[in-house]
């Protein structure tokens, strides 16, 4: 009897609201396909248990509601040994795919890994059927970022992006500011960052496959990308700055900053993109050149189309590495743009005004508009936070119990319906910067840097029109067993 309800629960869990698009009864009336009911309980497993992934699976636990049945990290060693205390009955594994393909009762997966297994990981439980929750960026490319999204439909999941601050309700006041139309015509956005933090703009270090950690599973870790000995300092967090891994400045916070203006703008796909980077010369007239890992500082911009929302074709840059806009005359000199200290922020510029305001993650927000008639209205500057990280990761799990097309669903800011899109245009930043860097021989014996130019973006074809060199950073060649 006990093992016809679990079945019977996994079935709800599983299948989702066929008929949804035909007509819509009240689940509480009817449950219906994908209902699980709020008494039940979901079966989690995270996979990236240490770092980010020890909060996201604690947050979707919803403080022990939930059931954590497994756990999968490639090294138990680190800070992933928080999750294992945490949750001392979940089974441990070091492959994702093991784990999915044995423990088959999984209703949801956390996915908190390095970028580059962020969409190999998502794919591979989707496919079987599991709600997923995926730390930003969702994917280390924008080809990932449109299959994941399209499989999420098909698949009929629940999907939640890991870019906690669009559940921030102080979001809704910079909505209201735009929606008033009091900004007038929207034609610019300025976003910046304080970001690289971590090691970034040098040649990426040797091997050294004898300081491996004992506990580290490498070949694992390296998941998609190009087999190669151990290599120090990159595992578990300064993996951030090489291509192969990391998705860079951009990659670390753009789905938080670029999220702001992407969301209350209704932006869709960029149709331009074009960026420069900073140069150090460790010797005269000789550049440094490490195209395998990110840049120390970027610029980037990318044009959009006019929507309702902005009124006129829009202009938003980016730039990261402690570099930032100039300060408004609007705003007094002596007051901060964006967040505290100006580190990281958006200033959204209209023809009547300006919208300022800081990162949306689990920082202050702390919105201010400043018009040109000298009305002012300015956000909270400590944010009342009831549950952790806006309740990101238990909306999500009540959505999965709600099941896929249930208002629960719908209601969720980070579903793979919008995460997606927008993780695309963060990556296109990316493109255009590693387009930026490539070089080739002249007849001079010089090099040339021959993608140094805008580049025009189908979006919808995912194809950079004027420049076809720069198409192969659409995608990434994938180790077998990996692929997308």
């Amino acid at each position: 009897m006990k093992k016809k309800s679990s079945s019977s629960r996994r079935n709800f869990v599983k299948n989702t609201a066929m008929a949804s698009s035909i007509f819509i009864v009240p689940r509480h009336v009817l449950g219906g396909p994908g209902f699980l009911a709020p008494s039940d309980r979901l079966n989690l497993a995270a996979i990236g248990a240490g770092g980010k992934g020890a909060s996201d699976i604690a947050n979707a636990s919803v403080n022990g509601r939930e059931r954590v049945v497994a756990l999968c990290d490639v090294d138990f060693s680190g800070s992933a040994k928080r999750s294992v205390e945490l949750f001392p009955k979940a089974k441990l594994y070091n492959d994702y795919r093991e784990m999915l393909d044995k423990e088959k009762d999984i209703d949801a997966v956390t996915i908190s890994t390095p970028d580059h297994v962020h969409g190999p990981a998502a794919a591979y439980a989707m496919q079987r059927g599991k709600h997923v929750y995926v730390q930003k960026p969702l994917t280390h490319n924008i080809r990932e970022a449109r299959v994941l999204t399209q499989m999420a439909r098909d698949k009929k999941v629940v999907t939640q992006m890991g870019n906690q601050g669009g559940s921030n309700p102080l979001l809704g006041l910079v909505q209201k500011w735009v929606d008033s139309g009091a900004l007038g015509r929207i034609t610019k956005v300025e976003i910046w960052t304080n970001r690289p933090v971590w090691p970034q703009g040098y040649a990426m270090p040797e091997p050294n496959p004898e300081s491996k950690p004992e506990d580290l599973f490498w070949d694992l870790w390296l998941g998609p990308a190009p087999e190669t000995p151990y290599i120090p300092n990159l595992h578990p967090f300064n993996w951030r700055g090489w291509w192969d891994y990391g998705t860079g400045a951009l990659g670390d916070v753009g789905c938080h900053l670029v999220d702001i203006p992407y969301r209350t703008l209704k932006l869709g796909y960029p149709t331009a993109a074009e960026c420069s980077v900073g140069t150090v010369f460790s010797q005269m007239w000789n550049p440094d050149y490490h195209p395998e890992g990110c840049p120390a500082t970027s610029f980037i911009t990318l044009n959009y189309e006019a929507t309702e929302k902005t009124g006129a074709p829009l202009i938003m840059t980016w730039s990261d590495g402690g570099i930032r806009p100039s300060h408004p005359e609007i705003i007094p000199a002596d007051s901060d743009i964006g967040g505290p200290g100006s580190y990281n922020g958006v200033l959204i510029h209209g023809e009547n005004g300006v919208i300022s305001t800081n990162i949306n993650d689990s920082s202050p927000l702390t919105p201010k508009l400043y018009l040109n008639n000298g009305t002012t209205e300015f956000g909270p500057e400590v944010e009342d936070m009831p549950e952790p990280e806006y309740g990101h990761q238990r909306k999500w799990v009540d959505a999965c119990k709600a099941g896929f097309g249930s208002q629960e669903h719908l209601d969720l800011t980070s579903s793979f319906d919008y995460a997606g899109p927008m993780t695309e245009t963060v990556l296109m930043g990316n493109l255009a910067i590693r387009s930026y860097m490539l070089r080739r021989p002249n007849a001079e014996g010089n090099f040339e840097f021959y993608g140094r130019k805008k580049l025009l973006w189908d979006g919808e074809n995912m194809k950079v029109t004027n420049f076809e060199d720069a198409n192969q950073f659409v995608t990434r060649t994938y180790r077998e067993g990996w692929e997308v």
